[in-house]
Parts: structure tokens; sequence; C-alpha cells
């Protein structure tokens, strides 16, 4: 067994997030890290707030609230929204802790020391009417490569170029709107990525299995030219420029920009970790090569925004550092659940949030639909009559019935236990056959990171157990035969605990009532494709009592609701 270590790209602490957002890292992340788990190994999953940079402070001002104590208080927020939704972290972090403090300016010596930091006076964009710069994404224009017309300026959501704000073409400030603009000198700290894009090229190069998104975002802008990138910005809320503890001459009022700090906090949120355990020194064998992390696999998920980041700007921190630290070994990227057909979005409150999502319906309905239709392979639209149709169809009609109907038939005709009697023929040895090659299937979906098709095969086998069911008719065969009823019975059952072990990555909550059904307890290890082994799990005369119905129908009267509070009426 090895050890994993998995990171999910940070939710920014600018409101609580959307579906779209759970979509694209966290729930993916959350769901490898359950998978790894039951497979028996040392799983570390780390995530944390984003709490530095111009969002935390426009959401501030807001909630008429100081910033730190609106971080406070959105950091616990997006913490509890987390766990009720079930994401599994070691640790939910902060950036703004002081392990992330001193871990970011300590790279920033580290790469001052090796001659890839430089003051640089910049003309920065400064909105009059504001009083203020204005960072890169609060600034607002059309892109000069592709004409978009809302390009930020620090990137471009259509064309994914990495841009400056002095690039765009007819800017405003994204805070007020304003086209009183004017730009205006003021100094900051460069990191030469040019120095590095030798070593840059040859580590991606190096990755040849990583997921073909993820890829060609790197070596598009690989092809398209390295630049050097500023990472620090005139604000006041964030990690405070300093050099060798103190603070830089010259950047008294200044912060690093996000973008430097924020990758560094799965480090920094690591140390949180063990600091909290009292093993302050356990981190170091997960991130320092020097100190034990050579044997560590590195996992990164994220939506493909944040992939020119992670695979650019914070691999030229890490490795211009010139230290032996861990990097990531693959880095999954998705596409955007769109919201139909636009984006979701937090700061027009287009969609459907995680706590609203809660209110109407529970976790797993959210959980399978977003990884059973997981934006891999393009954009994905959400759609209240889609969502609908895959809740009914899958959950309740597929795994919802099969486990209802086995269950209260053994109840009725077996006195509520496993029975014995029987042996198995032609029908089982085939259930054996078919279900051990969708066991390979589904774990080789799941160890590729490939969500959709993992929980689509699962589903299969989901319907294999039904298909069995409605074959073997335990119902028609009790009437003549009890013994070849017993043994139907038996291996339907046991079906019930192997869907409960196979669904403990995907809805957890779920899986433990379908594992109190047939009185087994989670976490359970993941299956072996030895299925005849799997479907003789449960001993003779285990006790089996039906609960309350696993999955409840969304009716047609629901989504009418919710497409009047949310949005999304298709009529």
């Amino acid at each position: 067994m090895s050890r994993i270590l998995i990171t999910s790209a940070l939710p920014y602490i600018n409101g609580i997030k959307h579906l779209g957002n759970l979509a694209g890292s966290m729930l993916p992340a959350d769901v490898y890290a359950r998978f790894k788990r039951a497979q028996g190994h040392e799983v570390l999953y780390i995530c944390a707030t984003d709490e530095h940079g111009t969002p935390a402070e426009l959401a501030a001002a807001k909630a008429g609230q100081d910033v730190k104590t609106y971080c406070d208080e959105q950091h616990l927020i997006q913490k509890y929204a987390g766990e009720a939704f079930g994401l599994s972290y070691d640790w939910f972090g902060r950036s703004s802790s002081p392990e992330n403090r001193a871990l970011t300016q300590m790279f920033c010596d580290a790469l001052d020391d090796n001659g890839l930091i430089e003051e640089r006076t910049d003309k920065m964009v400064y909105s009059i009417d504001d009083g203020r710069f204005l960072p890169d994404r609060y600034v607002e224009g059309t892109c000069p490569h592709c004409k978009f017309e809302k390009a930020r300026g620090d990137q471009c959501d259509n064309c994914g170029r990495l841009l400056d704000p002095t690039d765009l073409i007819d800017p405003y400030s994204a805070v007020s709107g304003s086209r009183n603009l004017e730009v205006r000198d003021t100094k900051h700290l460069y990191l030469l990525q040019t120095k590095v894009e030798p070593q840059l090229r040859a580590w991606i190069d190096s990755k040849s299995a990583w997921p073909q998104l993820a890829k060609s975002i790197a070596n598009k802008h690989l092809e398209e030219g390295l630049i050097d990138r500023g990472i620090t910005r005139d604000l006041k809320w964030g990690v405070p420029v300093a050099k060798n503890g103190e603070p830089r001459e010259g950047f008294e009022n200044k912060v690093f920009y996000v973008w430097f700090d924020a990758p560094i906090e799965y480090i920094g949120a690591t140390q949180e970790y063990f600091n909290a355990r009292n093993e302050p020194d356990g981190w170091q064998n997960w991130w320092r090569l020097d100190q034990g992390a050579d044997d560590v696999s590195y996992i990164q998920f994220m939506g493909k925004d944040n992939v020119a980041f992670h695979t650019v700007s914070f691999p030229a921190t890490v490795i211009g550092s010139g230290q032996p630290w861990k990097m990531v070994d693959t880095l999954k990227a998705f596409n955007w659940l769109n919201w139909y057909g636009g984006k979701f979005s937090t700061s027009m409150n287009r969609g459907v949030f995680m706590d609203q999502a809660l209110e109407i319906l529970p976790a797993d309905y959210w959980r399978w639909y977003l990884i059973a239709n997981s934006p891999e392979g393009s954009d994905s639209s959400f759609t209240w009559d889609h969502f609908q149709s895959t809740i009914n169809k899958d959950l309740a009609d597929v795994l919802g019935n099969f486990v209802n109907r086995i269950v209260k038939f053994t109840e009725s005709k077996f006195g509520g236990t496993v029975p014995e009697g029987g042996e198995a023929g032609p029908l089982e040895e085939k259930l054996y056959a078919d279900l051990a090659a969708l066991l390979i299937e589904a774990t080789e979906a799941f160890d590729a990171m490939e969500m959709r098709k993992a929980a689509q095969t699962v589903r299969r086998i989901w319907v294999l157990g039904n298909e069995y069911l409605q074959e073997a008719a335990p119902w028609t065969a009790f009437k003549t035969d009890a013994d070849r009823a017993a043994v139907i019975v038996r291996h339907g059952l046991n079906l019930v605990r192997l869907y409960a072990v196979l669904a403990q990555p995907l809805i957890p909550f779920a899986a433990q009532s379908i594992a109190d059904s047939v009185s087994v307890t989670l976490p359970l290890g993941w299956p072996s494709t030895d299925s005849k082994s799997e479907l003789s799990k449960l001993p003779f005369g285990a006790s089996v009592k039906s609960g309350e119905v696993l999955f409840k129908k969304i009716e047609d009267e629901q989504v009418a609701e919710w497409a009047a509070r949310f949005g999304g009426n298709e009529g």
C-alpha cells in the first residue's frame, strides 16, 4: 500500500460555493480519497479556504465587516458546508494561517537568494473613483487576443490566455464599473519565470500520464511563451512582503499576490494539520523529498481555469526555490459544469449554492448527479429536468428498488435473516462472470480518476443485480423450491452488501443505510475481483431489516418549485 497526498483547489472565501465549484474539484477529490482509503492506502486529503486578495476585501465590505472577521466566519461556513456534503478532508485549513505566512515569505526569500526575484516599477491601473490600485482580476475589458469583452486583467476566460491588466482594450473597474482609470507607477516584485523555463518544460514533459485537459493547458502556456509574473499587490489584506523576517524596504504597504501564496497553502495546511496533532515535524515526510516524501503520490484536483497557475506559476516557485519539495504527480482537471448553458456565478448569485442544495435534498442526491455527469471530456450543463431524470432512474428505480425488493422479500419469506441451503447454478455462474468484469472496469475507472465512467460502471453493477433478480425470480422459486429461493436471496443480499461498499466513495450517507439493512458496518475494504467470494461475505443467519425508503423520487411539482426559486425554467 502506498501514501497518497490529495489536494483540491482552494475555494475563494467570497461567499458559499455553488454546485459548479463542488463538481470541479472538491467532490471528485473526495470520491478519489474515499476510494483509495477503501483500497487500504494511507491517504492525506488537504484543502483550505483561499482568504486573501480583493475578493475577500470586497465581500467583507459588502457584508459590513472587517476582512478578518469576515474570513473567520466564512471559513467555518465553508468548512461546515463541505462536511454536510460528506467531504472527508483530513484537514481544512486557511491560507491566512501563520504557517502559510511563514512559508510564503520563505519561498520568496529562497527565490530571491537564487536570483529569481526582481524589483520593477510597474505602470498599473489606478481607479480614481475607487481611490485604489485595481488588482488584476478587478480590471475587466476586451481581450487583445480573442476580443472577448469580459476578460479579466489576469486571464481571459474565453481563450484561456494569461494577461496583465494593461493588456486589456477599453478597461473598466469591476469594483464600480468606472472607466475613470489611469496608469500610475508602483513598485512590485517579479518572479522571473523565464529563467526556469527549461526546468519547467522538462518537468511538464515528464508528465506523459497526465489527463489530456491538464496536459494541453500546460503545453499551451509554454507554447505561447512564459512571462515573468508580478507576485506582490497594492493591498492591505494578505501575506506581508518580508525579507528575512523583516518588512521589505519599499514594500511595507504591500502584500503577496493571492496566486503566489494560495498554492503554498497546500503545504501550509498540512503543517496546520500536524501542528494540531502535536506532531510539528510530521508534515515534512509528505512534502520534503529529503525527509521521506519521495514515496508519496501527489494528486491535485481543480477546474480548468486554475490549471495555468498550478502547471506554470506554482511549479516555477517550487523549482526556483532550489529546495527538495514534493511536486504534483497527477493533475486532474475538469471542464465547467454550467447552468443552463451559462456559468454558475457566485458574484451574480447565479445557480444553486451548496447550502441551498441541502435545503431541498440530501447530499447524496447531489453527489451522485455531479459525479455521474462529471464535466471531464467537455463542459456539461445542469438542468432541473436532467437532474430529476438522473436521480429517479439511477438512485430510486435501480439502486433503491433493488435493495428494497430483496430485503423486504427476505423479511417476508425468510424471517429477516440470510438463508442457507441450496447450491449456485448457471444463473449464479453467469452473475459471477459478469460481475467480475464490471468490478475490474469500475476499479480501473476510479484509479484513473475517470469519475463519470466510474459512476456509470457502478450503475451497471446495480442494473446487473436487478437483471439477475428478475430472471432468477425468487418469489416464484419459493413456491416450489425453497432451497433454490434461498440461493437467489442469499446472492441478492450479498449484492446489497457489495452495493454498500461500492457506494462508499460516491454516496457515503446512503452507503451506510444500505449496509445497515444487511447488518454491516462501514467502512469496508474495496471489493476484489473474486466475485464469487464477494457474493458469499454475509454469514448465514445474519439479520436483515428494511428501513426508510432510500431515495424518494423527485416529482414534477418539486422541479417547478425549484425552477421558480432558482431559475432555469425550461418551459
